[in-house]
């Protein structure tokens, strides 16, 4: 059955979760260290920012989340996003459409620019940047720590102004 994406509803938030928690687990995507609980997402999936799901035989497989890039007004159109895998289904097709669902859904709301931060050791995750026609337009040198050791961070940006 092929992957469908979807927009992330409440009832997903177990499974964004489990997802997610492994992405923590797994030290290659995310500089926290604190698991979610299924009820902190459900506030995040009723945010501005569309959270986009995508699914395998009806089960979440992978998500696309969006966040505010910052505080100011001039910047409200303009989102910061993360891609999460989880299983074993054809991650690279997982993340790229869940992240093409995403820059849709972000278009139909009105966001005119999305922004990552990923790794430089996450290869997948740039390819798939890369592949929706994202540019890397910087690294950021000793951006955050990940349990006690400073590291950097690869800047992929893209306009996707609709």
């Amino acid at each position: 059955m092929p992957i469908t994406t979807r927009p992330a509803t409440p009832a997903d938030a177990a499974a964004i979760a489990k997802i997610y928690n492994q992405g923590i687990e797994d030290r290659i995507a995310t500089f926290e260290t604190r698991p979610r609980t299924p009820e902190e997402i459900t506030r995040l999936v009723r945010r501005v920012h569309p959270i986009v799901v995508a699914e395998d035989a009806g089960q979440v497989v992978g998500f696309a989340s969006p966040r505010s890039y910052r505080a100011r007004d001039c910047y409200s159109r303009i989102a910061e996003f993360s891609v999460y895998v989880g299983g074993t289904t054809g991650p690279a097709q997982v993340g790229r459409q869940a992240l093409a669902a995403l820059i849709e859904e972000s278009r139909k709301a009105g966001c005119t620019q999305l922004v990552s931060r990923i790794f430089p050791e996450n290869v997948a995750s740039r390819a798939a940047c890369r592949a929706a026609g994202f540019r890397e337009v910087g690294v950021y040198k000793e951006h955050g720590q990940l349990e006690g050791e400073v590291e950097g961070l690869a800047s992929s940006s893209s306009v996707s102004s609709g």
